[in-house]
Order: C-alpha cells, then sequence, then structure tokens
C-alpha cells in the first residue's frame, strides 16, 4: 500500500511540476491535483493498454512517437472526467505528458518493486 500512495504523490508531483511550465494546465485546489493523479493512474492502466493495441499499426509506422499522443490523449480524458482539472489544448496535453513520464520514470529508478526507496552499492 506505500508503494501505491508513493506513486500516486510522485504523479502529482509531476502534475504539479506540468502546472509550473504550462499555462494551459489549471487545478481548482491540491485535493483536485490528488484526485488527477490518483485517476491517471486508473486510466493507465485500464483505458491505455486497449488504445495501445488498437492503435498498434499507427504506433509501428511512427516508429512509436504515437505513444505521446495516446498519453496526451489519457490525460485529457482525466481532465474530462474531472472537475477543477482542466488543459487548454493538445500541445498542452502532450507536453505535461511528457513531464509526468520523465518524472516518473526518474523516481521509479529510487523505488524498487517493495515500494520502499532503496539504496544502490557497488561493488570494487
Amino acid at each position: 500500500m506505500t508503494g501505491f500512495i508513493l506513486r500516486v504523490a510522485i504523479v502529482a508531483l509531476g502534475l504539479w511540476l506540468a502546472t509550473q511550465i504550462f499555462s494551459g494546465l489549471y487545478f481548482d485546489s491540491p485535493t483536485t491535483l490528488l484526485a488527477a493523479a490518483l485517476l491517471l493512474g486508473v486510466v493507465n492502466a485500464v483505458v491505455r493498454p486497449i488504445a495501445v493495441i488498437l492503435t498498434l499499426p499507427l504506433t509501428l509506422v511512427t516508429l512509436g512517437l504515437f505513444l505521446l499522443v495516446i498519453n496526451a490523449a489519457m490525460l485529457g480524458l482525466v481532465a474530462l472526467l474531472l472537475k477543477g482539472f482542466q488543459i487548454s489544448g493538445f500541445w498542452t496535453a502532450v507536453g505535461a505528458s511528457i513531464i509526468v513520464s520523465v518524472t516518473s520514470w526518474l523516481a521509479s529508478g529510487l523505488i524498487g518493486n517493495s515500494g520502499k526507496l532503496e539504496v544502490m552499492t557497488g561493488k570494487r
């Protein structure tokens, strides 16, 4: 459970960073930000795999770049479902999805499968 809460907090941090970078992204309150992070996790777990499979030929033709559009669409879906979360346009959603993805990717290097911070040590 700790790992889940930590991952939601990391996605919320990525969304907050995206709001600082893009003026077209807006949250009414910190509670809306946390709800958006939680809902984005659910949407990415349920809807995104179906969208990836359905658009696989297009993703292959574009050498994977269409995944940026899918990620932006998932963020747009969350904004559509959640009142108090607004995205002004497509490119804002693409940029925000990149920020959230990079933030999650960097943080996942620090979090192990157990959901705890792990320290990596090397032998000489």
